[in-house]
Parts: structure tokens; C-alpha cells; sequence
């Protein structure tokens, strides 16, 4: 029996969605506006986006007012979950372990334990 390759996160395999979490990965939060800005997206690409990955329990907003937010306007702050975190770590792990097959350098049945921990 063929060992089968390891399959990708759907959600977060489109590259937009893919930068925006990475991106809060490292950053730890960011406003719309911020992320608007560093993805290059509209207004309605990025909230699609945003809402898929709420949805998904990926990501969470709060509402930052005061001086926290920007000129005294409230704000919406999104910030990356534990289970987005853990999302990401499998997504890299799965992308590393099919770009070591593709480099030759892996054979398909050593990358079963990467299999073991999902879909």
C-alpha cells in the first residue's frame, strides 16, 4: 500500500490568507488597517479573509479604544489563536515535508509521521 502525501490546510492554502497569519504569528496583533497595508488587499478581500479565519476559530478580534487605538477611533484588533498557531506549525510541517519529497531528498514512507497528527 502507497503511503499517501501529506495534505494541506485548505483555509490557510491561499496565499493571502496564508501571509495574514504568518504575518500575526510574529507580530502577535494588528489592526485592520495594518494588516490592509502590509497584505496590499481591499477593504472587502481582506475582510473575506478575516471572516473565514474568525470563523474557523483561527484568529479573534477585540475592539481597541483610548489611546490604544489610532487617534482616539476605536479599532478592531485581530490577533492569531492557539489553534491558528497550532494550524500554521502543521501547515509548515506538511509544505516542509512535500518540498523534501520534491527536492528528492525524502522518500514518501518516511514522511508518515508527519502524517500521523492529521488530515
Amino acid at each position: 500500500m502507497s503511503t499517501p502525501l501529506p495534505t494541506l490546510d485548505p483555509l490557510l492554502h491561499q496565499p493571502a490568507r496564508t501571509q495574514l497569519v504568518a504575518f500575526l504569528s510574529g507580530r502577535g496583533e494588528a489592526t485592520f488597517s495594518e494588516l490592509k497595508r502590509v497584505l496590499g488587499v481591499t477593504d472587502g478581500n481582506l475582510g473575506a479573509h478575516l471572516a473565514k479565519l474568525v470563523e474557523a476559530g483561527y484568529v479573534v478580534n477585540s475592539v481597541a479604544t483610548g489611546e490604544a487605538a489610532s487617534g482616539g477611533r476605536a479599532q478592531t484588533v485581530y490577533a492569531l489563536t492557539p489553534a491558528g498557531r497550532a494550524a500554521l506549525n502543521e501547515y509548515v510541517t506538511r509544505l516542509s515535508a512535500l518540498m523534501a519529497l520534491s527536492a528528492g531528498s525524502t522518500p514518501v514512507s518516511e514522511l508518515s509521521p508527519l502524517l500521523a497528527g492529521g488530515s
